[in-house]
């Protein structure tokens, strides 16, 4: 008897649930890093850039658009216990940031049963839109194959063909190495050696040392936050550079660059996806963020600005969060704003954007703080996104 109550009970309130779940406003979680190596990079700038985006898109669905955050500890398992809490039981309608790309994989792999969206602006593998690409999860800064591509087959082809790479022991790292390395000897290049190291590692000494005997005219660092920060500065009192070995970081942040210093940064290239004072729209954008974080905006805080704007542009044009519609929209709308100029997001999830390859500037060419990039080349959307039938993503050609 109670169990038969039990469920006209919820046959009746079926109905109420459903539409209570129709008119909860529209959420967003950003998952990031706020206490670690990559904190500077993401970390609250990129809650503080969706809030921006947020605040900029007004109403959606008739309510004010929501931002949460948490903090993954650089631990996957902990990643994913947040992640599936917030789809099943807190209402988020998709996850962004999440510098990590184990844990981007795994939260990739719980769209397709919970329907929900992922629009990575902070993971890297290449994966992500490769084999294990997911119908719900978009990418949309880099990835291993754009960064990997880069300053590589630019320096090649100036001559500096003989790499050794110093390499994060992660997903993203050995992700990162494999594009590249595929890059160098596509150039015409060759790969000396490699060398792989923890996360978090604060003596450099010993990986320094091999790349140093390893004679490599370039030295790819494929390593990020504040991890290249201490490499770099490590480096520069090995005097590497001074005997003639240069630095390549494929994972550059400025806010690395920044704890580094010119004085030991100058010289290395790198590429990224956007730098603040590229023009009028990247600096008036990086002056709202200053304004609240006192630091520029990396090209992860950027994506993570770009990511919620476009999407929230969907949600209001499609009139409803349905994911399937929602993406749908996302791919069929250019994507423009500070950093984007008719990018277009196809249907293995990435972006297809331009890439730009920048010279750390000396002391004496810097004329302030920040000012610390010289742009050298502009990488074209086609060049330096991987060709769509190349990734082996089952999503293309449906």
């Amino acid at each position: 008897m109670l169990r038969r109550w039990i469920g006209a009970l919820l046959f009746v309130l079926a109905p109420a649930v459903a539409q209570a779940g129709a008119d909860t406003p529209v959420k967003i979680g950003v998952l990031g890093d706020q206490s670690s190596v990559y904190s500077a990079a993401g970390g609250r700038g990129s809650v503080e850039a969706a809030k921006l985006a947020a605040e900029d898109a007004g109403l959606v669905l008739g309510k004010p658009v929501e931002i949460v955050s948490a903090d993954f500890q650089l631990k996957v398992d902990v990643g994913v216990a947040i992640a599936r809490k917030w789809y099943d039981e807190e209402n988020v309608d998709t996850i962004i940031d999440v510098p990590f790309s184990g844990l981007a994989l795994a939260i990739a792999d719980m769209t397709r049963s919970k329907k929900k969206l992922a629009l990575f602006n902070a993971a890297a593998s290449s994966e992500l839109t490769g084999a294990k690409c997911s119908p719900y999860v978009a990418q949309w800064t880099y990835d291993t194959y754009s960064l990997g591509h880069g300053p590589t087959t630019g320096l090649v082809g100036r001559g500096e063909n003989s790499w050794f790479f110093v390499t994060n022991d992660t997903v993203f790292g050995s992700s990162l190495e494999g594009d590249a390395s595929t890059a160098v000897k596509s150039a015409g290049g060759t790969v000396v050696g490699s060398v792989r190291t923890p996360t978090g590692t604060t003596d450099f000494s010993s990986f320094l040392l091999q790349a140093q005997s390893s004679k490599a005219k370039v030295i790819g660092l494929v390593e990020a936050g504040a991890d290249l920060a201490t490499v770099l500065k490590q480096g520069e009192e090995f005097g590497l550079k001074a005997q003639g070995q240069r630095f390549a970081a494929l994972m550059a942040t400025i806010d690395a660059i920044h704890g580094v210093g010119l004085k030991d940064a100058q010289g290395i290239i790198v590429a990224e996806a956007f730098y603040w004072d590229q023009n009028d729209e990247t600096r008036a954008f990086a002056k709202r963020f200053y304004d609240r974080m006192k630091v520029m905006p990396t090209q992860v805080q950027a994506g993570a600005y770009s990511v919620v704007n476009h999407y929230l542009k969907a949600v209001k044009a499609v009139g409803s969060k349905d994911p399937d519609k929602v993406m749908a929209k996302m791919r069929e709308m250019p994507i423009n704003d500070f950093m984007s100029h008719n990018a277009k997001l196809r249907a293995d999830g990435r972006v297809l954007r331009d890439l730009y390859l920048f010279e750390v500037k000396s002391p004496k060419e810097s004329k302030g703080e920040w000012d610390y990039y010289k742009q050298i080349a502009v990488i074209p959307a086609d060049k330096a996104v991987r060709p769509l039938d190349q990734g082996g993503c089952p999503l293309v050609g449906q």
